[in-house]
């Protein structure tokens, strides 16, 4: 019981150490990513920097003191019963439920039982044990005590010397433990100072990895909310989630392991606190196919949230561009529209029935149907049919950027020269030809798979016609690009843009 008690105190005072010697540290973000019961609560004190100086105070200092006493086992009781009360603000403000981990960082998985929740229970039983039950200062207290009631007057002791001596000893066996976390704490930052200094220091060569710094923005960065538009009776943000990332497509060119490396990073919990972070930015839709309906479902089930979907409809097996419209409508996806690549194939083959049919089918459902295409001759194509979709989903990039290049030799009926490297052939002859049509427009790939800076490419998009933008994002990004489309949008360039807002 008094190694428990005191590993438990060695984790309690280092937590408190630890954010004492962090600069500008704060439980801020920390209370602004609860979502659970008292969210609203813990986010109105997080709005308050005078209840966040008391939060932060009580904090590391609570942390601290209840580490010492529980190391040494002075006042046991009281420190078990103020560190139960600080580990179940703990556990209610980031509970380990499906849906309600977003923005906490674990080091394993938990369902409902996590380590807070352990302690806890191991601070409400340090709560209600006799002192006898462990070696301290507490015990070493009530010991005095005793003995002192015992023999008001001088008496004959029974109680050998060393006897005496080995009670004491047990009672200050947490002495030792405090040296090793005396030492270990030097040695923690010593690496630590030596950390910092390589990491920020001018190296003569270097013959590893060699990032410095890895800074992401936080909700606390955020400058706004995403404005939004409607396409039909549906409000759609100006920036839109791609679902490509979280899906684990990745257009990598030649960096073969890439697929797997994303697909290796989205967990669901990852995927649905991604979701979280994008609708906390007023970024309220996600455009992708249905194959990634069961997260967006679970997300919905589990978190309550409310982000929508467009579907591409793609996946629809034999049953082809129809049957990814069943499968997306059973999905519950907000809006459709039929997928480029199909899109442009089925325009090349010149099969502009199924086009017609699929926007029949999902304007059946009461969804806004649209039409998309990689190749500019796709949407020509349709319009010479007379086609008229609710909204359109065309690519659009420049091609400065170094990998923008075709390959002579390689000979497609669609696109000479693809490697997977340029995603709009004719951006010129796109926006030309998309600044004419009255339907609301969608750009995407409009970073050329990560080839473009989000500011260039964001500012590209809206300048030259687009309604609105899809991007892949992960989840560090989020906050950062929903800050560039703010800032891109508000500003005066955008006066010079030709085509009206359609949406």
């Amino acid at each position: 019981m008094t190694i428990l008690r005191i590993v438990v105190g060695w984790h309690f005072l280092y937590e408190g150490i630890a954010k004492l010697l962090s600069p500008g540290w704060s439980a801020q973000s920390f209370l602004m990513g609860s979502s659970w019961i008292f969210s609203d609560i813990f986010h109105k004190m997080a709005t308050s920097p005078q209840i966040m100086n008391v939060v932060d105070f009580l904090n590391i200092w609570g942390l601290i003191l209840i580490g010492i006493s529980l190391f040494t086992g002075l006042w046991v009781r009281w420190a078990s019963i103020a560190g139960s009360a600080l580990l179940l603000f703990y556990f209610v403000a980031f509970p380990p439920i499906p849906g309600y981990t977003f923005g906490s960082i674990t080091e394993g998985s938990y369902l409902w039982v996590n380590k807070t929740l352990i302690e806890l229970f191991l601070l409400i039983l340090f709560t209600v044990l006799p002192a006898k039950y462990f070696f301290g200062i507490d015990r070493l207290i009530k010991r005095w005590k005793e003995d002192k009631a015992e023999a008001p007057v001088p008496v004959e002791k029974t109680e050998s010397t060393s006897l005496q001596r080995r009670e004491l000893l047990r009672d200050l066996i947490s002495v030792p433990f405090l040296g090793a976390f005396a030492y270990a704490l030097y040695r923690k930052n010593k690496w630590e100072s030596f950390e910092e200094k390589f990491l920020n220091g001018n190296a003569d060569a270097v013959s590893s990895a060699t990032i410095k710094t890895f800074n992401f923005a936080s909700l606390n960065d955020l400058q706004g909310q995403i404005p939004k538009s409607k396409i039909g009776n549906v409000e759609f943000s100006r920036l839109i989630m791609g679902g490509n990332l979280i899906g684990g497509w990745a257009h990598s060119r030649d960096l073969i392991y890439a697929s797997k490396l994303v697909k290796a990073y989205h967990t669901d919990e990852r995927v649905m606190m991604t979701m979280q972070l994008a609708e906390k930015c007023g970024i309220n839709t996600i455009l992708t196919t249905p194959a990634l309906t069961r997260i967006i479902n679970k997300y919905w089930h589990e978190t309550g949230g409310k982000l929508q979907y467009i579907s591409d409809c793609g996946g629809g097996g034999k049953d082809g561009l129809l049957g990814g419209v069943r499968l997306s409508e059973e999905g519950g996806a907000a809006a459709m529209y039929c997928h480029g690549g199909v899109s442009d194939r089925l325009v090349q083959e010149g099969k502009y029935d199924e086009i017609v049919q699929a926007l029949e089918l999902i304007r059946s459902y009461g969804k806004p149907a649209g039409i998309g295409g990689h190749r500019i001759e796709t949407i020509m194509g349709c319009v010479e049919q007379g086609i008229k979709p609710d909204f359109w989903v065309k690519t659009l990039h420049h091609h400065d950027y170094w990998s923008a290049e075709v390959d002579p030799e390689k000979r497609s009926t669609v696109d000479k020269g693809y490697k997977d490297n340029i995603f709009c052939f004719k951006p010129q002859e796109t926006i030309d030809f998309m600044n004419s049509l009255e339907e609301p427009w969608i750009a995407f790939k409009i970073l050329a798979a990560g080839a473009i800076h989000p500011e260039n490419a964001f500012r590209y998009a809206f300048e030259n016609g687009a309604d609105f933008i899809c991007v892949g994002m992960y989840d560090f990004q989020i906050v950062e690009d929903a800050n560039i489309a703010l800032n891109v949008l508000g500003s005066d360039f955008l006066a010079q843009r030709q085509r009206r807002w359609l949406a």
